[in-house]
């Protein structure tokens, strides 16, 4: 018995022991935070800015302007203004043109206003005389393609194609302009490019000629030839049909009676819309054109006025900038625009809109070609969305 005692109590003394001597139990490990990593900061775009020098910004919008020469549309109020002085030209004309643009997903459109004291609608009206006969109104001193009295209000922009003009960035259409040549037949000079391959854009309004469009032309290198290229390097863009014509009678052509030519001695037509006292509006619908006879033309009072011009839209390329205007309070209003792309050779295209595109102004008051002009040139960006 004595001898279990013992065992057992050895047995109780080594347990004793081994537990003291074994390691004690590791503590449960304490989650330690982690600094969260710092995300830098990534600096702001700095905001758009239009480039220096004189620069019309297009700014886009959700819809196009109405077209019709009220520029009463909330966009034109949001549209940053350019203003252009143009002076010179035979009647001494010096205005502050005001410009402004905004773009769609693919058109870009335009509205310019500036003061003109007088309307020029009486663009070589004819008028009936004492003795019966017919007469074109025109300026005495004209000799050639060079009326400043009996005409029309007109301006003119001239766009650099894909910048094919050298210096015209810089210097704009004085570039394109040689004044004093040929000056027998051209008393004003003429206009073309340095050389093959420069090409300009040529929009010109014309309020008499022109229906609900701007006439679309282009500018190349030709030189003048009387026979061949009266008019230099300025050429008219393509169209299909329309456009305007003079208001001749035709008579029977005297090499083929089956056929007529203009009798350039008497109007052909008239409209319910033409005062004859006036001669206003400086124009005949062709779609309203009255065919006149002689005895027509023989009722008519001594002094009556018939405008010289029957017009009609434009169809084909030179007729894709569409446009509407007013004369009013002595200002005239002139929305326009056109697709941003036409795919045309000879027109300038709007497709890269991080781009420069330059361009001259002239306004030309009741002048055929003597244009008051900037001196310099302005350029188009447009605004990124």
């Amino acid at each position: 018995m004595k001898k279990f005692q013992l065992i057992s109590t050895v047995a109780v003394l080594l347990v004793l022991v081994l537990t003291a001597c074994s390691p004690a139990a590791a503590p449960e490990p304490t989650a330690v935070p982690v600094p969260a990593t710092e995300v830098p900061a990534v600096p702001e775009a700095p905001a758009w800015a239009a480039p220096e020098g004189s620069a019309l910004v297009a700014v886009p919008v959700d819809a196009a302007p109405t077209i019709d020469g009220l520029a009463d549309d909330a966009v034109w109020a949001d549209a940053p203004e350019l203003v252009i002085p143009v002076a010179g030209g035979y009647n001494n004309f010096a205005v502050d043109a005001h410009l402004k643009a905004v773009y769609t997903a693919d058109s870009v459109y335009f509205l310019l206003t500036y003061a003109d004291p007088t309307l020029s609608f009486f663009r070589s009206p004819w008028q009936k005389q004492e003795d019966g006969t017919w007469k074109q109104i025109k300026d005495p001193n004209d000799k050639g393609g060079d009326n400043n009295t009996y005409y029309e209000d007109k301006f003119a922009i001239i766009w650099n194609i894909n910048d094919s003009i050298q210096n015209f960035n810089t210097a704009g259409c004085f570039t394109a302009c040689h004044a004093g040549e040929n000056p027998d037949v051209k008393p004003y000079g003429n206009k073309y490019t340095a050389a093959e391959g420069e090409m300009g854009d040529i929009w010109h309004w014309k309020s008499i000629r022109n229906l609900g469009q701007i006439d679309d032309q282009y500018l190349d290198a030709t030189r003048f030839d009387l026979e061949k290229a009266k008019d230099a390097g300025r050429k008219s863009d393509k169209k299909e049909s329309g456009g305007y014509v003079d208001n001749f009678a035709s008579k029977p052509d005297p090499n083929d009676a089956t056929k007529t030519v203009p009798d350039k001695t008497l109007p052909g037509f008239t409209s319910p819309s033409v005062d004859l006292t006036t001669g206003a509006p400086g124009y005949i619908l062709d779609s309203e054109k009255v065919a006149l006879d002689q005895a027509a033309l023989d009722a008519m009072p001594v002094g009556s006025y018939l405008p010289g011009i029957v017009k009609s839209a434009i169809v084909g390329d030179r007729g894709d900038i569409t446009a509407q205007w007013q004369w009013k309070d002595g200002v005239w209003t002139i929305e326009f625009g056109r697709k941003l792309d036409t795919g045309s050779a000879t027109d300038v295209q709007f497709t890269d809109l991080s781009a420069q595109y330059h361009f001259g102004l002239a306004i030309f008051e009741n002048a055929q070609v003597r244009h008051a002009f900037e001196t310099g040139v302005s350029f188009l960006v447009f605004k990124p969305e």
